[in-house]
């Protein structure tokens, strides 16, 4: 019996434990209300040459103000749908840079064509992250609709009951 409990007590406190910030993905960082992409990618290449003690550490990064800190250290998270979006704009930015990294590398482009091959690069990954945002959106209001949809239903069928 004492081993069931001290196994369910262990379970739960994991359940709610606060992230580790030093040992935590990328993904699992855009999780917290606040953090996308840019901002994760921040904590991992500074976690690198720094230990994170506590969340109040990231304050010394640039853009992590006491809203992050305190939503980081209430474990605030994002919706489903918003984390969708959010990792589907970290690949778009990932692709993104390597493409940015090929055509620095590449040899038989002149200047302008390089300035101009980034250019597309940039304004190609803009565009698509403009359509992740729109088709989020989408998601959101037929989401609100189905929800205002459920409670109209049981409204019908409390009233139908009445009478």
């Amino acid at each position: 019996m004492k081993k069931i409990l001290a196994m369910l007590l262990l379970s739960v406190s994991v359940m709610f434990a606060a992230m580790n910030l030093n040992t935590a993905s990328k993904n699992e960082l855009m999780t917290i209300k606040g953090i996308g992409p840019k901002k994760a990618d921040q904590i991992i290449k500074y976690r690198k040459s720094n230990r994170i003690k506590s969340a109040d550490d990231l304050k010394k990064l640039k853009g992590f103000g006491p809203g992050i800190v305190s939503n980081i250290k209430g474990n605030k998270k994002v919706s489903k749908v918003k984390l969708s979006q959010k990792k589907k704009n970290a690949k778009v930015e990932d692709k993104k840079k390597k493409k940015l990294k090929k055509v620095n590398k590449s040899k038989n482009m002149t200047k302008e064509q390089k300035k101009q091959k980034k250019k597309d690069i940039r304004s190609n990954a803009k565009e698509k992250k403009k359509n992740i945002a729109e088709k989020t959106k989408a998601k959101k209001m037929k989401k609100k609709e189905k929800i205002k949809a459920k409670k109209e239903k049981k409204k019908a069928k409390k009233a139908d009951n009445k009478k």
